[in-house]
């Protein structure tokens, strides 16, 4: 996949938020209308556009009749030895950020604390926090696979 495309109510909000996970701006442009960018970080390529006018982005997460875009999800287990612990550090680096710009940065929005799930043949752990939007994002750990 080149990349994964998300409209946003306030670009600079959105960028402030995924550079808190690790995504860097690498790309800034107009989609001949508006603000957009490409952001890199966690072996994923994120596109954001900002939407003049926006209308609230659907409970995804919390409504079970919603149909379309779920989440995305991020792998890290080669990038921690677990998920409490980031999501403990991703906690106090929002924080900070809050407290350097309340403006720009909102607290951190934790959908699902790390939990433990047989998916398949594989045991993850996985927890999951709302975006600057509220669209929820999944971060995703193996623990081990069963033969």
């Amino acid at each position: 996949m080149h990349h994964a495309s998300i409209r946003t109510a306030n670009i600079h909000r959105a960028i402030a938020f995924y550079e808190q996970l690790g995504f860097e701006v690498c790309e800034r442009f107009s989609t001949g209308y508006t603000l957009a960018c490409w952001l890199e970080g966690l072996d994923s390529r994120l596109e954001l556009i900002e939407i003049p006018n926006p209308k609230p982005a659907a409970d995804a997460f919390g409504d079970e009749h919603y149909v379309g875009y779920y989440h995305l999800s991020f792998d890290l287990t080669q990038s921690t030895p677990d998920l409490p612990s980031w999501l403990t550090d991703l906690k106090k680096r929002f924080v900070v950020g809050v407290e350097q710009d309340s403006q720009l940065l909102k607290p951190l929005v934790v959908l699902l604390e790390p939990t433990q799930q047989q998916i398949g043949s594989c045991i993850y752990e996985v927890t999951f926090i709302a975006d600057a939007d509220g669209l929820p994002l999944e971060f995703i750990r193996l623990l081990k696979k069963m033969t």
